[in-house]
Parts: structure tokens; sequence; C-alpha cells
């Protein structure tokens, strides 16, 4: 048993070593950012939800339109990019799992038997004739003992890999879930949109009607007519446009979803659009994007991985140790080899100094540090990239509201301009030019509330977004309609 012994005192030994690192410390670069966010954009709604950091909003509570909840719900479950991205996590989980077996000794159980007759002409001695070897026994080979910390370093890189890729899943799904409710919402406009043009179309079929009687009785003119067939055909264009996007849109939402939308879920025109749709989020601190932001923490992790690279590359300067032994029976006789007098064993220890290689590892230092300083660089963009989504979101906040109020104002005071111009019209006060200008005018301001209201709904989701919200889920209950599993 004394080279079990010896190969536990080993292995006791690597492990107390392997204490010795030579990655650098790693200390997390400063905020490449403002500690505040532009003046004027940051103040919290004062119907802010309980003031819940958007990234500790589960989807389910952010989002309020039962439909959506429902669509997101199935997006999770059947959307490729996420099943990759899970995927992903699984082969990271492996690979990390692969490298830290490195760090204990690898036990084999070898079983071998061999015959072999050897002529007296070549034989030792001239004794020649047939000779039988049998052996069984545990087996360690090249286990190396990390006195500087390359094994350990290697493990540790894969370990941050892994966590690398779990957040990258993390920022997937608040990638569908905001693409989602983007779809949706854009479906809810472009309902909108064809129901007006739709009516539109009729409204102004009816008048390009009456005209065609005018001109006939000769009470309007051709020009009057040809105004009236150039609005006509414009609305019937805007129905074309509008039915185009809305198939467009539900397109995009069926590879959100991986299958079909269900029908019952379409929104209509009637599909309500108010701000209680959504809640009201706190902007926090630019410092607080580090924590709440899967991106940014994945981008941390890589750099970590980087770190830990450079450990292994300086390691390679210095000697390595590697132990390589067994333990078991052997026997001429297949009977006896358990019986006593029968053991045997090997300890092959090796070591390897470097002393000329050309500057190999010379190189291979230059490019970890290379690899750190460009994860280091990529981590402070991921992080401005991050403050500035949120910055522009945090401008829409402030602008889009006041926007929508302003053309709604715009679009009451165009339909009462229109009102007014069809009566002018039919007292022979106005000419048919001004109640086509007004009817024009009207249209695109109706066109122009709808697209704000879905600019400033569109928006709110961005910010949930840029904050870090979506990728946490509610647990579910009994009585939920959302079955969701992480």
């Amino acid at each position: 048993m004394n080279i079990i012994k010896h190969l536990g005192a080993a292995s006791l030994l690597a492990t107390l070593l392997a204490g010795c690192s030579l990655a650098p410390t790693y200390e997390r670069p400063d905020l490449p950012v403002q500690t505040q966010w532009p003046e004027n954009l940051a103040a919290t709604p004062t119907d802010a939800t309980g003031n819940t950091p958007a990234a500790s909003l589960p989807w389910q509570e952010f989002f309020r339109d039962p439909s959506l909840r429902q669509l997101i719900a199935l997006a999770l479950d059947h959307n490729r990019d996420l099943r990759v991205a899970a995927l992903n996590i699984e082969r990271a989980r492996s690979l990390y799992q692969v490298q830290s077996a490195d760090r204990l000794p690898t036990l084999n159980l070898g079983v071998s038997g061999a015959r072999q007759e050897t002529p007296n002409d070549v034989a030792p001695a001239g004794k020649g004739g047939l000779t039988t070897a049998y052996n069984v026994g545990l087996g360690v080979t090249a286990f190396e003992l990390d006195l500087f910390g390359r094994v350990r370093n290697l493990s540790g890189a894969a370990l941050e890999r892994f966590n690398a890729t779990d957040e990258a899943r993390k920022t997937t799904q608040i990638s569908v879930v905001a693409q989602v409710a983007y779809s949706y919402e854009a479906l809810v406009a472009d309902e909108r949109l064809l129901a007006l043009a739709r009516q539109t179309l009729d409204s102004r079929t009816a008048s390009h009607q009456r005209q065609v009687s005018l001109r006939d009785m000769g009470a309007s003119s051709d020009y009057d007519l040809r105004q009236s067939d150039s609005l006509l055909e414009a609305a019937r264009i805007a129905v074309l446009q509008a039915q185009r996007q809305r198939a467009l849109d539900e397109n995009a939402l069926v590879l959100l979803l991986g299958q079909p939308v269900p029908a019952a879920l379409l929104p209509g025109p009637d599909t309500s659009w108010s701000a209680s749709v959504m809640a009201e989020l706190p902007a926090g601190l630019p410092s607080d994007l580090l924590t709440a932001r899967p991106d940014i923490a994945q981008q941390e992790a890589l750099l970590r991985a980087a770190n830990a690279n450079i450990g292994v590359a300086r390691a390679a300067f210095f000697p390595r140790i590697s132990l390589t032994g067994s333990f078991g029976s052997a026997s001429n006789e297949l009977n006896g080899l358990f019986e006593s007098g029968s053991r045997s064993w090997s300890l092959l220890p090796s070591i390897s100094l470097p002393i000329f290689d050309g500057g190999r590892n010379r190189a291979n230092l230059g490019v970890a540090k290379a690899d750190r300083d460009i994860a280091v660089a990529q981590y402070e963009k991921t992080i401005q990239t991050a403050f500035r989504e949120v910055a522009d979101a945090l401008a829409g906040r402030a602008t889009l509201g006041a926007e929508l109020r302003a053309v709604q104002a715009q679009e009451r005071a165009e339909q009462q301009r229109h009102d007014l111009a069809k009566l002018r019209y039919d007292s022979g006060e106005a000419s048919y030019l001004d109640y086509l200008d007004a009817q024009r005018a009207w249209f695109a301001t109706q066109q122009q509330t709808i697209r704000t209201g879905l600019a400033e709904v569109q928006n709110r989701i961005a910010l949930y977004k840029a904050l870090g919200g979506g990728w946490k889920d509610v647990m579910p209950t009994s009585g939920d309609q959302i079955v969701r599993k992480d």
C-alpha cells in the first residue's frame, strides 16, 4: 500500500501548493461614465411601482396586458435563440467540468495478460521458452502537481466562461421579452392605422361619388374631381400600406414565438393602450447597471477569465512536475494474481523546466495580457452602451408624454377645422380645395397620434430593457395561466 500512500501524499501536497497563483489580482475597472444621469432625466415618476428597480421587477408585473403576457410566455418556451442560449450553457458547463477534472488525479483500473514464446537463440542465457504474465491494478497517468497555479487558473478561466454564458442567456431573454412587447405594441398600432385608413377610404369614397354627381350636373369642375380622385387613391394606398406593415409585424412576432400566433392573442383596433398597461420605473444610478444588466456581468466574467489566463501564461516559465504510477498485482498464473507476494507497483515522477523555446512563452504571455486589455475595453464599452441606452430612454420618457398630448391636441384642432371646412363648403362659403386640405391634415394628424403613442409605449419597453428588466420570472401559483421554468 506504500504506493497509494505516496500518491495520496503527492496529491495532498499539490492541493496545498495550489494556493500559489501567478494570475494578477483582479480589480474591477473604474466606471467609465458619469455617476449621475443627465440633468432632469432621472426623476422618478410619482406613480412608479413601489420604486422597485427594473431588474428586480418580473416581466409579468411590468406588462399588465394579459395577451402580451401569454405571448411572452410562449416565446420563452419556444424561441430558438433562447434554446441555443440554454444549450450553450450546458456546453460551457461540460467544458468547465472537463477542465476542472485536471485538478484531481485520474485513476484507471488496468487488467492485462500476455503469453510469449522466445527461441533459445535470442533468449538471454540461451534459455527460451513460453512465458506468461498477468497484471491488474490501479494507475495514475501524468498527474500534474499544480505548484504554480497553471491548472487552477485554467479551471478558473473555464468557470468564468461558464458564468459568462449563463449571463448571455439572461441577456437573450431580456431581448426576447422586449422584442415580443415591441412587436405586439406595433401590431396594436397597425390595427389602429388600418382601421383609420379603412374608415378614411369609406369616407373619401362617398365624397368622391358626390363629386362625380356634382360634375355630371355641372356644379363642379374636372379640377375638383381630379383632386377627389387623388385623395381617394391616397386612402387606398394607406390601407394597403397598413395591411402590409401589419403582416410584417405579425411575421416578426411569429419568429419570436417560434410558432404561429394564436388568433385569440392578436390585438384588435380596440385593444387598450393606456399608461396603466405598463408599470413606471425608477432610473436609479448608473452604477446600478453593474449588477442589473446581464450583458455587463457577462463581459466582466470574460474579463476575469482573461485575467486568469495571464496566470496560465506566467506558469509556463516555471517547472512542471507530473506523476505517473500504478499499484496492483502481477503473476505468471491467473489464479495467483491476488496471492501473497504478487504485489507490484511503480512510481515515475517527471519534471520539465523550460530552457529555450524561441520566445514562445513570452509571446503567449503577451497574447494573454493583450486579451485582458481587450476584455477591459469591451467591458467599458458595454457599460458605456448601457449608459447611453438608459439615457436615451430617459430622454424619451421626459418628452414623449408631452409630445403625445400636443399631437392629440393638434388632432382635435384639425378635426374641428375639418368639420368647419365641410360646413363652409356645403354652404358655398369655401372652395372644395379648402375642404380637401382639411381632410388631408386631419388624416395626417390622426396617423401621427397613433405613431407617437406607439413611440411612447415602446420607449417604456426600451427603458425596462435598458435597466436590465425582463430576465426574472415570478414564481407560478396554482391559478397562474403562465407556466414558466427558469
